[in-house]
C-alpha cells in the first residue's frame, strides 16, 4: 500500500482525488538505512499535508530490505535488471504521482527537505536538481577525490557541452513532473542515468531549477555501490557518445584545417621555420590530416542524424534544413568533382613521368602532385559514399517533389 494522505483544502493547486507526488528510493542491501529514509519521508507527507506515495525500487536485495519497506506501509517495485539506472527506471515507471522525487535510500540524502525542491516543481519547472555544493557536504559525506575533482570536471564538461544550467551534475536527490521525464526516455541502466536525464532535459528545453541540499555521511557500514574510476569514465563515455559536436565535429575541424593550410603552404615548395624545415613528409601528414579530418566530420553528421532518428536528441532545424536542400544529388556531384579533380592530378603526376622517359623522378617535385591528388581521389570517394548513406538515414525525411 502507498502512504497517502489527503491535501488540505486550502491548497487550491492540488487534486484532491489523485496523488501529487512520488517518492521513489533505489535499494540494493540497504536494510541498515531503509527504513530511516522511509520515516523521514513519511514525516515530511505528513507535515506538508501531501497526497503522496512511497516508492522502494528493489534491485534483488538479499539483506530484507524489501520486507523492511513493506512492513512500513510502503510499495515495492521489484526490478530484476541490474544497475541504479534499472532500478530507477522501474520505480518512476511505477509512479502514479504528478511529481516524482528521487533520491537514494542510503540516508545521505534528507527526505524531510523536499518541499523546497516540490515547490519549484509547482512553479513550473520540469526538473529540480538539488545542488550539494551549495546546500553544504558534511565531513566525510564526499571523498575528495569526489568533491574536488571528479563532480567539479564533470559539471563542467556538461555545461560546456550541453550547456546543462546547474552546478552539481549527480546530486543523488531531484525532482521531476512524470510527464517531462516520459518525454526524455531515458535508457542508461548504471549510474550515468543521472547525467543522462540532466543531458537530455538541456537538449529539449526543459526549465531546470536548482534547490541547495545537505549531503551527510550516509549510514551504512558497507562500502557504497559507486566506484570512482568505473563510474566516472561511464559518465564521461555517455556524455562524448551523447555530444558528436566534441566528440567528433570540432576535434575534425581542426585537424582539417590544420592539414589543409599546411597542405596549402608546403604545396608551393619546403617551408623552414627557424630551425626546423618542412617539406614532403610533413606534406603527406597533412594530407592524411585532411582524410580523417573530413571523417570525423561525416561521423558528426551521421551520429547525429542516427541520434534524431532515434529519438536520443531532439530535432534540429539545421538538419532539417540540410535535407530539404542538400540531397543526394548534391553530395554525388560534389564527390565526382573532387573525385575528377584526383584524377586530373594524377595524370598530371604521369605526364610529368613520362616527361622524364618514366625513369627515376625527383620526390619533392612529384610529391607535390601525387599526393593531393591522392587526398582528392579519397576525399570524393568518400562523399560519394557518405552521401548515400547519410541519404539513407534520412529518407523519411526527404519530400517528395511535386
Amino acid at each position: 500500500m502507498s502512504v497517502a494522505q489527503r491535501p488540505r483544502k486550502q491548497a487550491e493547486h492540488k487534486t484532491p482525488t489523485a496523488l501529487e507526488l512520488s517518492i521513489v528510493m533505489p535499494c540494493l542491501n540497504e536494510v541498515e538505512t531503509l527504513a530511516t529514509c522511509i520515516h523521514k519521508a513519511q514525516r515530511a507527507i505528513a507535515k506538508l499535508g501531501l497526497a503522496a506515495e512511497i516508492i522502494v525500487a528493489d534491485n534483488g536485495s538479499t539483506d530484507g530490505s524489501q520486507m523492511v519497506a513493506r512492513e512500513l506501509g510502503v510499495r515495492v517495485v521489484d526490478v530484476p535488471r541490474k544497475g541504479y539506472g534499472s532500478a530507477l527506471i522501474g520505480g518512476i515507471d511505477a509512479a502514479r504521482g504528478r511529481f516524482v522525487i528521487m533520491g537514494d535510500a542510503d540516508d545521505s540524502y534528507d527526505f524531510g527537505a523536499i518541499g523546497l525542491l516540490l515547490d519549484r516543481l509547482r512553479e513550473g519547472n520540469d526538473l529540480v536538481m538539488g545542488n550539494r555544493f551549495a546546500g553544504g557536504i558534511q565531513e566525510g559525506a564526499m571523498v575528495w577525490s569526489h568533491r574536488w575533482v571528479g563532480n567539479p570536471a564533470l559539471t563542467f564538461i556538461s555545461r560546456m557541452f550541453f550547456r546543462t544550467p546547474v552546478g552539481d551534475m549527480h546530486c543523488g536527490l531531484r525532482g521531476f513532473r512524470k510527464d517531462a521525464y516520459e518525454k526524455l526516455r531515458l535508457r542508461a541502466t548504471g549510474m550515468e542515468f543521472a547525467s543522462e536525464m540532466v543531458i537530455k532535459a538541456s537538449l529539449r528545453r526543459m526549465k531546470i531549477a536548482e534547490v541547495p541540499v545537505t549531503l551527510s555521511p550516509d549510514g551504512r557500514s558497507r562500502p557504497p555501490h559507486l566506484r570512482t574510476w568505473r563510474d566516472g569514465w561511464r559518465h564521461l563515455r555517455f556524455m562524448l557518445l551523447f555530444s558528436p559536436r566534441w566528440l567528433f565535429l570540432y576535434p575534425g575541424i581542426a585537424l582539417f584545417t590544420a592539414g589543409l593550410l599546411a597542405g596549402a603552404a608546403l604545396e608551393i615548395g619546403p617551408v623552414k621555420v627557424g630551425p626546423f624545415g618542412f617539406d614532403i613528409h610533413t606534406l603527406l601528414l597533412a594530407g592524411f590530416c585532411c582524410l580523417i579530418g573530413y571523417q570525423l566530420i561525416v561521423f558528426a553528421v551521421f551520429t547525429k542524424v542516427f541520434a534524431m532518428r532515434m529519438g536520443f536528441h531532439p530535432p534540429n532545424p539545421t538538419y532539417a534544413s540540410m535535407f530539404r536542400y542538400v540531397r543526394l544529388e548534391t553530395g554525388l556531384v560534389v564527390g565526382a568533382l573532387m573525385f575528377l579533380l584526383g584524377v586530373a592530378g594524377t595524370v598530371v603526376a604521369i605526364l610529368s613521368w613520362g616527361a622524364a622517359g618514366f625513369g627515376a623522378l625527383d620526390p619533392r617535385l612529384t610529391m607535390r602532385e601525387i599526393i593531393p591528388a591522392s587526398v582528392l581521389l579519397t576525399l570524393g570517394v568518400q562523399t560519394i559514399f557518405a552521401s548515400f548513406f547519410l541519404s539513407i538515414l534520412g529518407i523519411d525525411s526527404e519530400t517528395e517533389p511535386a
